[in-house]
């Protein structure tokens, strides 16, 4: 191989260095791109009963297999072409870096195919998604932190290929101490809500499209970023809420074990409203409403005044929509049944005079029952 690569040399030494070189590599380059086409189709038909992982990543790494043939091939052609000893050492720097970075890319597409596939296994639509919304949030926090990781990794291996960055890398992380401390104050905003980022992967106070209600607004979580995370509220405005607020402020999650919820109503009547007819009344509109999820049903008297009577009337939902709109129709259709058939029942000012006053000329006051005016006395 040496002899005829010398007698190569012998023949074409009329012509200058760098076109046979740029020759050489033109040529073995070709022939790389030649080969990756054909073994790349060979891949795809191996591999086209396969898994969908397997698959999918074939079929997204083509670009990268094929930028690293291309590398290697002028990596080794650049060795047996009559380059000069700084332009081999340029060619040799240029493609090292050039395989690190292509390696970090693979990583980083290997990361997202996976992380789509075992999504995909979840379905965020369906009404009790309390599993889906636990794997998402965990897969794409963990995946953020993961590629973060790739691209340091991979630049740190790209740089160290450099002998500057290996000559100075002793004094630089003696400087390290100092320079981190300072970094640290600097950034500490950004390093909190990287590790609280890191501490909801793993602990879960929220999810994906959990219900919230953060700073008196409701809303549905809609994403979660390295550093705060975007709640779509009921009137779709968006409230952006840094990720340290969710392990350092109290809030409340009203799908943190489950989507069902209890909705609660309040009713205030007078006290000659019959109990009983109200109880009846409620089961009916729970059992004929395609709201109730068939669970939870209750009225009882809670409290009292002077005046009036408070009643609270329980019913459930599968989730926290549906009972607001099921609270919103049981105290629509509670309302119209007491005005309907016991409108007396409703609250009202009481006065009640137990003998009439004397007024003037003989004529006796007028006297109030239940806030309204009673019969006029006269005397003599």
């Amino acid at each position: 191989m040496n002899n005829a690569l010398a007698a190569l040399e012998r023949d074409l030494s009329w012509l200058p260095d760098w076109l046979v070189s740029a020759t050489f590599i033109g040529a073995v380059t070709l022939l790389s791109w030649w080969l990756h086409t054909v073994l790349f189709r060979m891949v795809l038909r191996i591999t086209a009963n396969r898994s969908l992982f397997t698959r999918s990543l074939v079929s997204r790494t083509k670009a990268p297999t094929r930028l690293a043939f291309l590398t290697l091939a002028v990596a080794l052609s650049a060795s047996a072409a009559p380059l000069p000893a700084t332009g081999a050492v340029f060619v040799h720097q240029v493609t090292s870096v050039l395989l690190i970075l292509l390696i970090g890319w693979v990583a980083r597409t290997t990361l997202h195919i996976w992380t789509t596939i075992h999504l995909r296994r979840f379905k965020l639509e369906a009404e009790d998604n309390l599993l889906a919304r636990k794997h998402a949030t965990q897969s794409r926090i963990l995946q953020r932190v993961a590629e973060t990781l790739i691209v340091i990794v991979t630049l740190s291996a790209a740089l160290m290929t450099f002998d500057g960055v290996r000559q100075y890398g002793v004094s630089l992380l003696a400087s390290a101490g100092a320079a981190g401390i300072v970094a640290g104050l600097a950034l500490q905003p950004i390093l909190k809500n990287l590790v609280a980022g890191i501490q909801l992967a793993i602990t879960q106070p929220i999810r994906i499209d959990d219900a919230l209600l953060v700073e008196n607004e409701w809303g549905n979580v809609e994403e979660i970023t390295s550093t705060y995370v975007v709640v779509r509220l009921w009137d779709w405005r968006r409230l952006v809420v840094p990720l340290s607020y969710f392990i350092e402020k109290p809030f409340q999650n009203w799908t943190r074990e489950g989507a069902a919820l209890i909705g609660t109503v309040m009713l205030y009547t007078d006290f000659t409203v019959p109990v009983a007819r109200l109880r009846t009344k409620l089961e009916e509109i729970a059992h004929a409403s395609p709201l109730w999820d068939g669970k939870v049903v209750n009225l009882q008297v809670t409290d009292f005044t002077e005046s009036s009577m408070q009643i609270r009337m329980l019913v459930s939902a599968k989730n926290a929509p549906r009972t607001f709109d099921l609270r919103c129709e049981v105290r629509e259709k509670m309302i119209g049944f007491l005005q309907e058939n016991f409108p007396q029942a409703l609250p009202r000012t009481r006065a009640d005079l137990s003998a009439p006053r004397e007024g003037e000329n003989g004529h006796a006051g007028p006297h109030r029952l239940d806030g309204k005016l009673g019969p006029v006395a006269l005397n003599g």
